[in-house]
């Protein structure tokens, strides 16, 4: 009788092998390429395509060109427009939700967001009847795509944090140190610093400011009669022969901001600067922030800069704190250790 050959196959194992290396990924959307870059030169790793590109009827498409499979992904878009690259502050959200979402379907281990800025940041209350609550809803939006984990940076108000459910956590990282540290390496005596809150909300973060620098802190009267519209009062405080530094988490229109250089000026100060960790320029942003008295103002690359920035501008990047963040999160080590746990700064 003929004997019957069976044909045996290789048991999978049921455990990872001990020398299996988890895979760190790092994509970049089109409002934030240049800063992924950067921080995926920093980490070593190449720039994983996401194959983006926008249909002639303005609808998103995107595709990674390699395997993600298994891997701790990284989506580097802060959700801003880009002029350069054609998006809309809209576009980079719906762009960064499309990348999620091909993340997810492709079988990432774990997607990780990073937003440096955090898009409709301003809208997290209802200050009027019938307004919504928009931050609320682009945490929902980002949480139903699939996201792990949230990475941002200088949130607009603290209780954005809340919007996420507990199993997003939500990693808040802060340009200050940079920025602080900036001050004591370009703008010279601390003696002769005042270092000034734009408003009553701005007070804590300004006093925690002027803490690491070592100076005093004065803090500007404001109202809002309606958006993007500010009237500012008077200061609370002593600028009178000083250096003020403004403080603040962005730069908008610039409207407010050259307002409130104008009265701490007529206050008596000799000197003003502005520091922000997001430079949003937005409208007629240039042409107000160049008619001020401002000596100087320094923001981060956050968001991309427009074309057309006037040179009392610089900007300050924040590659490297991002890439150190990145790597905690990577590593499952402390995030807050960076900050020696002073990145809650509400």
């Amino acid at each position: 009788m003929a004997s019957l050959e069976v044909e045996t196959r290789p048991v999978p194992p049921t455990v990872l092998d001990a020398n299996y290396d988890k895979r760190l990924m790092i994509a970049a959307g089109r409002s934030s390429e240049e800063l992924g870059g950067k921080i995926a030169g920093r980490l070593g790793v190449g720039l994983t395509n996401p194959g983006l590109k926008t249909f002639s009827n303005g609808e998103l498409y995107c595709r990674y060109e390699e395997s993600i499979r298994g891997a701790d992904i990284f989506l580097v878009q802060s959700t801003a427009g880009n002029a350069r690259a054609g998006l809309t502050a809209n576009d980079a959200l719906i762009e960064l939700l499309i990348m999620i979402d091909a993340a997810v379907g492709a079988s990432a281990h774990r997607v990780i967001a990073v937003t440096p800025w955090y898009g409709y940041s301003r809208q997290d209350k209802k200050s009027a009847p019938r307004e919504p609550i928009t931050a609320r809803l682009v945490a929902r939006m980002l949480e139903t795509a699939g996201i792990s984990r949230l990475l941002t940076m200088d949130l607009h108000a603290g209780q954005l944090q809340g919007f996420f459910s507990a199993q997003t956590p939500v990693d808040h990282m802060t340009a200050l140190p940079m920025l602080s540290q900036y001050v004591h390496d370009q703008l010279g005596d601390v003696n002769e610093l005042v270092i000034v809150a734009p408003d009553a909300g701005r007070v804590k973060l300004t006093r925690n400011f002027a803490r690491k620098v070592g100076a005093p802190y004065a803090l500007m009267e404001k109202e809002r009669p309606a958006h993007g519209v500010a009237e500012i009062g008077r200061v609370i405080g002593d600028v009178k022969g000083k250096v003020a530094v403004i403080v603040d988490d962005m730069i908008d229109t610039g409207g407010t901001l050259a307002a409130a250089a104008r009265t701490v000026m007529d206050e008596g100060a000799k000197e003003v600067y502005a520091l922000a960790t997001h430079g949003v320029f937005s409208g007629n942003a240039f042409e107000n922030l160049s008619n001020s008295p401002l000596s100087g103002i320094v923001v981060t690359d956050t968001i991309p800069i427009p074309d057309g920035a006037p040179d009392m501008i610089r900007v300050i990047s924040t590659a490297d704190l991002l890439t150190e963040s990145i790597r905690k999160i990577f590593t499952d080590d402390s995030v807050s250790e960076i900050f020696a746990g002073e990145n809650q700064l509400f």
